[in-house]
């Protein structure tokens, strides 16, 4: 990956520094000369640009590209509005230059971290606190609708550092105006940017129970005797922990329990303890039993059709988690405080579920998971796959890309590995960009059965070349896999194909680590192979059949398909 830094001061620290942290990514990061912010952001000519950036940093500090606030540093009163119109002009050079990289992270502005600020006047009118405050509002304001620009929380990085964030020393010396340590985490907070905007964030927390949800050995005190919740310290440790768990699920991050324990006693204090936040239903799946805590965590995950690079595991036990650690090194597993009364702040420093943007799925993945076992419930009882698909009563939405579905067609483009033609990692504005050309089509699907709604869990784009159709993505969440969606997105590729006079459908499989699935499915339902990884259909043959799936349809330009998917 490809960055460029761009600020008012001396970045080559930062620089150096984020090269370091991002080895394992294979970061290659530029520093452009500083001081320079305004000439850099215009000359489109420089080489940098030119060079198929990944992502750009802009690091300003208000005094540096903000004259009025420099003004009210120097105890002046500036003009408002000239202030507002200094941040409008910086923020319009950030969005002349968002085409130029896939990624802008912009800081916002906070006060040099030795100044003490002007006492009761900092937030008076024209305090220096509160211009503050009003030009990064300002700046949010004008750069909401960029969805390539992101705009990073500085603020969180001087507080960490504390009074040894600036270097008076370095600044007189080489124009460095901050230390290492906050350069550090300044570099940190870029990388677990850059992963989570590459599918890359951690998406499920494996939790012990004894001595990590609760305080004490649920087979031995009993579910009654556990310190959870009530006035003592330690108790009311475990409870808040549970709460910041469960605000996490909100974030689209699911729960599971790896616990070496009787299940149903376990159970039982799970739903029954009045004082737990967390409860059955907050678990995407769990394993109590007294196996092997690795073993246990590699079947949980398997089961929910996670990769193990996806899981942090928590634990109090130093020796169960250094076990894990050694066993699946692909699993996060963070050193962990003894004290309760520091699991909060503990969880609360984790930055590894890093994502750009919240959609209705991740609200309701949690759920999801749960009606995913009771749709393997009746997998179970009924005694054929088509006897399962007739009981399950699929119904699939087709649309068309849209202002509403694009954040969730990113993230799911980002995201899914198994079933995914070419693992193609786009952003928000290349998505939106690609599909806009014309001869090119791009759909989502959404999924749900009688046990609930699935969300929007697949995507396929094409574009027509000649009589050619090629198919670019074909991601199918593995939550929706097997239930015949996959042929209905075949079919419509397939009708497109038609209406635009395509006279084959041909689909290139890149392979990966991870998706085989894809493969599989491709050698089943291709007419043809002319070699090995390339897969083509005749669009005038006949189509696939989807028994026993509704179809209803919101794209297509509000063209009905020749032939009805549903049989």
């Amino acid at each position: 990956m490809k960055g460029f830094l761009i600020s008012d001061f001396n970045a080559e620290n930062f620089g150096a520094i984020l090269r370091a942290k991002g080895r394992a990514e294979g970061l290659q990061v530029e520093v452009a000369p500083f001081g320079q912010v305004e000439m850099v952001l215009m000359n489109e000519a420089l080489p940098a640009w030119q060079s198929g950036l990944d992502f750009a940093v802009i690091w300003t500090r208000p005094e540096a590209v903000l004259p009025s606030f420099g003004e009210a540093l120097r105890g002046e009163r500036p003009s408002l509005a000239a202030l507002d119109a200094e941040v409008d002009a910086f923020a319009a050079a950030v969005l002349a230059v968002q085409d130029r990289s896939r990624t802008t992270f912009v800081t916002d502005w906070v006060l040099p971290p030795f100044h003490s600020g002007q006492g009761m006047l900092s937030l008076a009118e024209s305090g220096i606190g509160r211009l503050l405050l009003q030009a990064n509002s300002r700046l949010l304001d004008r750069l909401d609708s960029a969805r390539s620009v992101i705009v990073l929380s500085s603020a969180k990085w001087f507080q960490t550092v504390g009074q040894d964030a600036y270097s008076p020393r370095m600044w007189y010396t080489a124009k460095v105006p901050f230390s290492n340590e906050l350069f550090k985490e300044a570099a940190q907070d870029v990388r677990s940017a850059l992963l989570g905007l590459a599918g890359r964030a951690r998406k499920l927390v494996i939790l012990d129970l004894d001595d990590t949800l609760w305080g004490g050995i649920v087979g031995d005190v009993g579910w009654e005797q556990l310190a959870l919740g009530g006035h003592d310290a330690a108790a009311e440790a475990y409870a808040d922990f549970q709460e910041q768990l469960l605000t996490l699920t909100r974030r689209g991050i699911v729960l599971g329990i790896a616990s070496k324990n009787d299940e149903q006693v376990a159970l039982a204090a799970i739903d029954n303890h009045p004082e737990m936040v967390l409860r059955r239903e907050n678990f995407a799946g769990w394993r109590i039993n007294w196996g092997d805590k690795a073993e246990n965590i590699r079947a949980l995950t398997e089961s929910l059709n996670l990769g193990l690079d996806a899981v942090v595991f928590i634990d109090d036990n130093p020796m169960e988690r250094g076990r894990v650690r050694e066993a699946l090194p692909d699993v996060l597993v963070p050193e962990w405080p003894s004290d309760p009364r520091l699991y909060v702040q503990a969880l609360l420093r984790l930055d590894c579920f890093n994502s750009p943007a919240l959609t209705d799925e991740d609200h309701q993945r949690t759920a999801m998971y749960a009606s995913e076992r009771e749709r393997s419930s009746i997998a179970q009882k009924t005694g054929s796959l088509a006897d399962w698909l007739r009981a399950l009563e699929v119904t699939v939405t087709v649309e068309e890309l849209s202002a509403t579905n694009l954040s969730r067609a990113t993230q799911l483009l980002n995201k899914t590995n198994q079933f995914n033609l070419s693992t193609r990692r786009l952003t928000e504005h290349e998505l939106r960009i690609w599909a806009d050309e014309p001869a090119r089509a791009l759909w989502t699907f959404r999924v749900a059965d009688r046990f609930g709604d699935s969300g929007l869990t697949g995507l396929l784009s094409a574009e027509r070349s000649g009589n050619e159709v090629f198919i670019r993505d074909y991601v199918l969440s593995c939550r929706v896999f097997g239930r015949s969606v996959e042929d209905t997105m075949l079919r419509t590729v397939l009708e497109w194909a038609r209406g635009e006079q395509g006279t084959s459908v041909i689909a290139e499989y890149v392979p990966t680590a991870k998706n085989k699935p894809c493969l599989e499915f491709l050698q089943r339902a291709a007419a043809a192979a002319d070699q090995k990884e390339v897969f083509r259909w005749d669009s005038a043959a006949p189509l696939p059949e989807c028994p026993d799936i509704t179809v209803r349809w919101g794209g297509l330009g509000g063209r009905e398909p020749e032939v009805p998917l549903a049989s």
